[in-house]
């Protein structure tokens, strides 16, 4: 099996923290390490290091290698310009169909945050499995526990009574999941694991508080975690039938694909390669779709409020990464590592400081700090980004 790991974005929203140069992927938002770190480390147990591939922006490579030096320098495939995750994935997955076209390939974010990674694991595992039995799309959909308006969501359809159980025989695209137990076979405990995969009906982008309820109270929603698990053909043939445009710029691509040619022919191709989402181009047109859910601990760390449910806060709701004096203060996040930061009789406020600026949001507001980011490149304000 193969593991792609998407690091390209910005982080707008989580500004004045992450910027161009340094974008959250790369900082120890949660814990010690920093996050494309994290999300290595995580898969390690289930993948080889040569098998794990990082997709990221030319002007973030050489940081990005030192923060994972067991991943070999020449998985890392540097993208000249940001062009989406469809373009990021058909990339990875053209590369791939080099070395194996039926191989399977996970697609992850580099900048989520899994609390549980056994859990996380094995839901992999099994959609991996799911993935092997025949040409469908696996996405992962995390079993909601509060009406979030933050994520989008995915609507289930029917049960796929195929493959519901998985296949616990040692296989060349799925290497069992070990634990510290036994080597070379699959752990005693495993062997009874039982999961469901649905047809996804829908996806549906952020919902209203509202619709958000709705969705919960109804059980037949899941959040939309962005991590997808397939066979490299299968993604190939479904951009080739969804986004020809794409696919035929991916073929001119192909032959420099692992070679000394590569970063010349990106240079040249990836800039004209149409800017859309896995989602948008490919996820809601397919009918072949299917969706595993799980609950791992998922969080996407969109904003500063994901921070309200990552770390600790004290006894009026108080996050803060900060030498705080707070005098009837509640519900705030503040984060300053450099400066000492008094509040008095505020609540529900996001105060970050950096060595160059100075956030104060409402917390209600958080989406909107992508907005400041979209302010300061129309005034051409580049020192702040």
């Amino acid at each position: 099996m193969y593991a792609v790991i998407m690091a390209g974005g910005q982080g707008a929203r989580f500004w004045p923290r992450s910027r161009k140069k340094r974008p959250k992927q790369l900082l120890d938002i949660v814990g010690s390490e920093s996050m494309i770190r994290q999300t290595v480390d995580r898969l390690l147990p289930f993948v080889d290091p040569e098998n794990v591939y990082v997709v990221t922006g030319i002007e973030h490579v050489e940081e990005l290698i030192g923060h994972i030096q067991d991943v070999p320098s020449e998985n890392i495939i540097a993208e000249p310009v940001g062009r989406n995750t469809a373009p990021c994935i058909g990339l990875a997955a053209m590369r791939l169909k080099k070395r194996d076209p039926e191989s399977v390939m996970a697609v992850l974010p580099a900048d989520h945050v899994i609390l549980d990674k056994d859990i996380f694991l094995e839901t992999l595992r099994n959609a991996c499995e799911v993935a092997k039995s025949g040409d469908y799309i696996i996405t992962l959909g995390m079993t909601p526990d509060r009406p979030e308006t933050g994520y989008g969501y995915i609507k289930k359809g029917s049960v796929v009574r195929e493959g519901t159980v998985p296949d616990l025989r040692p296989s060349p695209f799925c290497p069992p999941h070990n634990n510290g137990g036994s080597k070379g076979g699959v752990e005693s405990g495993l062997s009874q694991t039982r999961f469901e995969a649905y047809h996804v009906e829908r996806f549906v982008e952020k919902p209203h508080r509202a619709t958000a309820e709705q969705y919960v109270k109804s059980g037949e929603y899941l959040w939309n975690a962005g991590m997808f698990v397939f066979k490299v053909s299968t993604i190939l043939k479904a951009i080739e039938r969804h986004m020809p445009d794409l696919y035929l710029g991916l073929l001119r691509l192909e032959p420099a694909l692992g070679r000394e040619e590569q970063e010349r022919a990106l240079n040249d191709v990836y800039g004209e390669l149409p800017s859309v989402s896995i989602d948008y181009g490919v996820m809601e047109k397919a009918d072949n779709v299917l969706v595993i859910p799980s609950t791992f601990g998922w969080n996407d760390v969109g904003s500063w409020t994901a921070i309200d449910d990552l770390l600790p806060r004290d006894e009026q709701g108080v996050v803060a990464h900060a030498e705080h004096i707070s005098i009837d203060t509640k519900d705030c996040i503040i984060y300053s590592p450099k400066k000492l930061v008094a509040t008095i009789g505020v609540s529900n406020l996001i105060v970050v400081e950096t060595e160059d600026a100075l956030l104060i949001c409402d917390k209600s507001r958080a989406q909107d700090v992508k907005k400041v980011v979209e302010m300061l490149e129309k005034e051409g304000k580049e020192q702040y980004l």
